[in-house]
Formats: C-alpha cells, sequence, structure tokens
C-alpha cells in the first residue's frame, strides 16, 4: 500500500499538472480537495481518468467520487479493493 500511494502521488501531480507541488508533499491522509490541495470539479474528472487510464478502474457510481478521492490513501484502498489482476 505503502508503495501505490507513492506511485499516486507522482500520478496526481503529473497528471493534473501540479506544477508548484512535489510528490513527497502530499501527505497520505491530506485532504485532496478544498482546505487540502485545493483540487477543484475539473480536477475530479482528471482523477477519474486517472484511474481508468493507469489501473482500468472505472468509477461505477460518481457518488462514490468524494468517498475515493479524499485522501491519497483513500484511493489507493479503492484502487486495491477494484484492481483487475
Amino acid at each position: 500500500m505503502e508503495e501505490l500511494m507513492k506511485t499516486l502521488k507522482g500520478q496526481i501531480v503529473e497528471q493534473l499538472n501540479l506544477q508548484q507541488i512535489q510528490p513527497e508533499d502530499i501527505g497520505d491522509d491530506q485532504p485532496l480537495f478544498v482546505e487540502g490541495l485545493g483540487l477543484d470539479s475539473i480536477d475530479a474528472l482528471e482523477m477519474i481518468v486517472l484511474l481508468q487510464q493507469k489501473y482500468g478502474i472505472k468509477l461505477a457510481n460518481p457518488a462514490d467520487g468524494p468517498t475515493v478521492f479524499k485522501t491519497v490513501r483513500s484511493m489507493a484502498e479503492y484502487i486495491t479493493a477494484h484492481k483487475v489482476n
């Protein structure tokens, strides 16, 4: 899980073109939206694309988005539970 979270941080920075942030600056349990990194709804769409492209996972229920994308850890847990091997 630790390695997946480290990878995710790099992918988030790259996918969202967060030039002012280094992957290691993102905490595992730091909120990604609003008070955390300050991501917005456009960034959420990019995160959905990231899940599809990198992990082959489609978010079945859009209402799950706020829970899945709350933190890097919540994303890693979702990927671990839904990844097709």
